[in-house]
């Protein structure tokens, strides 16, 4: 919005200039400020509805990079594998995966020839890279995949962070590489794909170029964190990669599995503590497993779920902490993924809760450490090592108001979202024509307190013990009973400290009848 001052108008309005050349300096001062605050009033409409424009296009623009980063990905896995060019993906392609676990395997192994010492600030930004062609170097071994370079990010930051968690190097190669990853059936509506290692333990999740980018600035920030809290239901990270194929970047990221594949989920949700549009759409129930969101839930769970005191108050304790962090990071739009699955279901239809509900096989128990919901939430770690059993999977006991018995999984997801200005433009525009409130993009201080307030008070709740109600005579009168009997304690005293002094001078008065004979 620019200044108008007289001479432009006078240029850009000659007739009327001419017309009012006769007017007094008063009115005609008048009517420039009239056309002035017109034509900034008209600026402001014009900017409105630009902006308007751009936000009302927002959902089309998030389809459409969407799709671009699922064509990137087909585009990959055509070139790694030339034979599917033409053909209709089904699965992953195995030639993807390959890749994926050759590049790991490389980096992870060469990784261990270097010596273990603390972590410095350069080594959050430091990315190594190496080419591994089809017929194999001096360096890197032969395979039947076309060329391709693999990038590591952070690697001596991220091998701190899987020591942190006692994750091997052996152990985590063997989990990532030993066998093929699993693609998992039911992405995520980003647009990512999602691989998990056979014995359940990490996920590989492809990401956005901007949300690589985000998560190298957030791990100076997610080191200092993990150091003085380990216990956390925030994504535990433990690698960055990228593939280089034919000129198009895959970036992929590797972290814990919240859900374990050996306990059926009779009820899966992904939460933000938002009512606009939170509700599973039509194509989401007809699955299989669906997620459903913040509505369903309300609908399906109108009580919540209950839990002891004690584990409420340590859950409650968590997510307050882990929202702090993520606001001071200006984080926003994450979720809470919540896996329930119910006791009773499951001996009704013979299984058992460890029972395996993908392929049939029980994969090994988790070795990471605070990996499992239990082990996530605070304690003093005795209660959560008695719980965590072979039974329970590392679930967290819960039941509902009609006394179902729970076992509870969950952690917090898609923390890679930060309130910058698109989010900003998004959540204004919303704003105007939804209530403010309620939409799930908004400003992160705001984000995490309506968060915290759903969770504490739809979802999660707290068990109330039943204890003896006194009635008010009987309320009334134990604080008189406990007066009287102070008092009569009082007056016992007294009188054995009379006696005793009557004692000592019956004696003193003895003594002085001997002297004097």
């Amino acid at each position: 919005m620019g200044v108008y001052d007289s001479g432009k108008l006078q240029a850009s309005h000659g007739l009327f200039w001419k017309q009012s050349v006769g007017a007094p300096a008063g009115l005609w001062g008048q009517i420039l400020e009239n056309m002035a605050l017109l034509m900034k009033q008209k600026d402001i409409v014009l900017m409105a509805l630009r902006t308007a424009d751009v936000n009302h296009n927002r959902k089309w623009d998030g389809r459409a990079l969407e799709h671009k980063q699922r064509e990137n990905i087909q585009k990959a896995q055509n070139v790694l594998n030339p034979a599917r060019a033409g053909c209709q993906r089904s699965t992953t392609s195995s030639a993807l995966k390959g890749a994926i676990q050759l590049g790991i395997g490389y980096t992870v192994g060469n990784l261990t020839s270097k010596p273990d010492r603390d972590v410095l600030m350069q080594d959050f930004y430091v990315v190594e890279s190496v080419f591994l062609p089809s017929e194999g170097s001096n360096l890197t071994p032969a395979h039947h995949y076309p060329d391709f370079r693999f990038k590591t990010y952070a690697p001596l930051a991220f091998r701190y962070f899987r020591d942190l968690f006692g994750i091997k190097p052996d152990d985590y190669l063997y989990s990532l590489v030993n066998e093929p990853l699993i693609e998992l059936t039911n992405p995520g509506a980003s647009g990512s794909l999602f691989y998990l290692t056979s014995d359940d333990e990490f996920i590989i999740k492809t990401v956005q170029h901007k949300e690589a980018k985000f998560l190298q600035r957030l791990l100076p920030g997610y080191y200092m964190n993990l150091n003085q809290n380990p216990r956390t239901l925030l994504p535990k990270f433990y690698g960055l990669y990228c593939i280089q194929s034919g000129g198009i970047n895959i970036r992929l990221v590797v972290m814990n599995n919240v859900l374990p594949r050996s306990v059926k989920m009779h009820y899966k949700y992904d939460l933000k503590g938002s009512t606009y549009k939170r509700r599973a759409s039509r194509k989401e129930r007809e699955k299989a497993c669906p997620t459903y969101k913040d509505l369903d839930f309300q609908d399906m769970h109108e009580e919540g779920l209950y839990f002891d005191t004690e584990t409420y108050n340590n859950l409650m304790k968590t997510l307050q902490r882990d929202c702090r962090v993520l606001e001071s990071f200006k984080i926003m739009d994450y979720s809470l993924l919540l896996g329930v699955h119910v006791l009773d279901h499951s001996q009704r239809e013979g299984g058992e809760p460890g029972q395996a509900g993908g392929d049939g096989r029980r994969p090994v128990g988790q070795r990471v450490l605070y990996s499992t919901a239990m082990e996530s939430i605070q304690g003093d770690g005795k209660a959560a090592e008695a719980l965590t059993t072979d039974d329970t999977m590392g679930g967290i006991p819960a039941k509902t108001h009609k006394e179902e018995k729970l076992l509870i999984f969950l952690g917090i997801i898609d923390i890679l979202q930060s309130y910058r200005f698109i989010k900003k433009l998004e959540h204004s525009w919303k704003a105007l024509v939804y209530d403010g409130d309620s939409v799930s993009v908004h400003r992160p201080g705001f984000y995490a307190s309506r968060f915290l307030k759903f969770m504490s008070t739809r979802v999660f709740r707290k068990t109330q013990p039943l204890r003896f109600s006194p009635s008010k005579r009987t309320r009334t009168s134990i604080p008189a009973l406990k007066s009287c009997s102070q008092e009569i304690l009082s007056s016992q005293a007294d009188e054995r400290n009379e006696e005793d002094r009557r004692d000592r001078l019956g004696g003193a008065c003895s003594l002085a009848s001997l002297d004097t004979q």
